[in-house]
């Protein structure tokens, strides 16, 4: 086998077979293939694509250029659950002891901020003292113990993956949805989890705005799950604008322990309860998504679900006494309000966008290795379809300084589009893709 031939044969529109691909990947890690092999490869997928068995082939190859986590030690069937990243994206600190506290297993591996979209460890490590760098075996006791714990992603899984986006990220071919799939399944595959849950974004604050190819994502991250053996169920989910109200790591904390206390945005709440009904009846919990779905309502009226969450905070390290008391979290030296030019409906409002500002306001990296100001953000005070007078709050800012804000207040004001019209509503589940 020559890399040069399995390129070309891509180029025309040729399937390769399982054999061929683990050839080229492994022998691309071996150093028997090139960088530039492999990046011509990479653009030759991104024009001609892959076969739904091409890129479960490729899946299964980066799953097996590294570690995979043994979750057989953790009793029940356990359900992971994945977003493609969105703003204000806080589901997973609600869902997932929510989901415990209904009696699922969660042993959830998470990351950290991508571009304009925050990172689950970020949001937790605003927590004073919270740990997300367990050990494998403090990680499966923890579930055992108290049925959750949500850590980092070892650089051991997958890590092919990591090498391959590295490739993609500097050759033009980031955007295709085989390798998109294959990124993303291989490092869930290899997390261990026996049945998956896909919230997949689309919309202006999405990584894929265009509703088709989030669909054909969703739906080619179910095949591969399938042809892995593991149940996966995707929502295609609107990320038009920005989940809830707050974008930034303690801000989006705040907002989800209100989630937990049956008070928060409406929005959040509903995706939480649709996910959670998906990951309960995968986990045998619940027979029904009608039965499934009570069990999420009660635990939230009920306060386990907040309890559920102050016992993985204080398991973890971190002080359970910002639950009760949000003063205790980082607080931004500076807030300001921008507020409507005019009066009229918040026709839109520009997720991707207030993503990046508050990124630049120090809530995200530009490298891997800077550090980011938990305290600072965004609180979104309009959404989509409400209406606002001229001088009434569009967004508070939470900022290091006054400069800060002044640099982004007209910014974040050209994010908030007002029309004379309301908009036309967009349900918050599109679709449903499931195996």
């Amino acid at each position: 086998m020559r890399a040069v031939d399995l390129i070309i044969k891509k180029r025309e529109g040729g399937e390769l077979s399982p054999e061929e691909i683990r050839f080229l990947v492994r022998g691309w890690l071996d150093g028997q293939v090139a960088d530039y092999q492999i990046s011509a490869w990479c653009m030759a997928v991104f024009f001609r694509g892959m076969t739904d068995e091409e890129t479960a082939a490729l899946t299964q190859t980066m799953v097996d250029s590294g570690q995979t986590v043994d979750l057989s030690p953790i009793a029940g069937v356990k359900v992971d659950k994945h977003s493609t990243g969105g703003v204000g994206d806080k589901t997973t600190l609600v869902l997932a002891p929510l989901v415990a506290a209904c009696g699922a297993p969660v042993a959830k591996m998470s990351g950290r901020a991508l571009g304009h979209t925050g990172g689950t460890l970020d949001k937790l490590e605003s927590i004073p003292g919270f740990r997300v760098e367990l050990s494998m075996q403090e990680f499966v006791d923890s579930v055992n113990r108290i049925n959750v714990a949500i850590m980092g992603q070892t650089a051991e899984l997958a890590p092919a993956d990591k090498q391959l986006y590295a490739i993609r990220d500097v050759t033009g071919t980031v955007e295709s949805i085989p390798l998109i799939a294959s990124s993303i399944m291989s490092k869930k595959l290899a997390a261990g989890a026996d049945a998956l849950v896909l919230d997949v974004k689309t919309g202006r604050g999405a990584f894929l705005p265009r509703l088709e190819d989030a669909r054909k994502l969703a739906e080619t991250m179910v095949a591969i799950g399938q042809r892995a053996g593991r149940r996966v169920v995707a929502l295609v989910t609107d990320m038009d604008q920005p989940l809830g109200h707050a974008i930034g790591n303690a801000l989006e904390v705040k907002e989800a322990i209100d989630a937990l206390r049956g008070q928060g945005p409406a929005d959040l709440t509903d995706l939480v309860i649709a996910l959670g009904v998906e990951m309960l009846v995968l986990a045998g919990v619940a027979s029904s998504a009608e039965q499934a779905r009570n069990l999420l309502q009660d635990a939230l009226t009920s306060g386990k679900a907040l309890a559920k969450f102050r016992e993985m905070v204080v398991n973890q390290g971190g002080d359970p006494a910002c639950i009760d008391d949000s003063d205790r979290l980082p607080q931004a030296a500076v807030r300001a309000t921008v507020e409507a030019s005019q009066a009229g409906w918040v026709s839109a409002v520009d997720g991707k966008q207030l993503g990046l500002i508050t990124m630049e306001l120090g809530a995200g990296r530009r490298r891997k290795e800077d550090a980011i100001d938990h305290s600072v953000g965004l609180v979104v005070r309009a959404k989509a379809g409400s209406w606002v007078e001229q001088g009434e709050p569009l967004c508070e800012v939470h900022a290091a300084s006054p400069q800060a804000v002044a640099a982004v207040t007209d910014r974040i004001r050209r994010c908030f589009v007002i029309s004379q019209r309301p908009p036309r509503s967009r349900p918050l589940v599109i679709q449903r893709i499931a195996g």
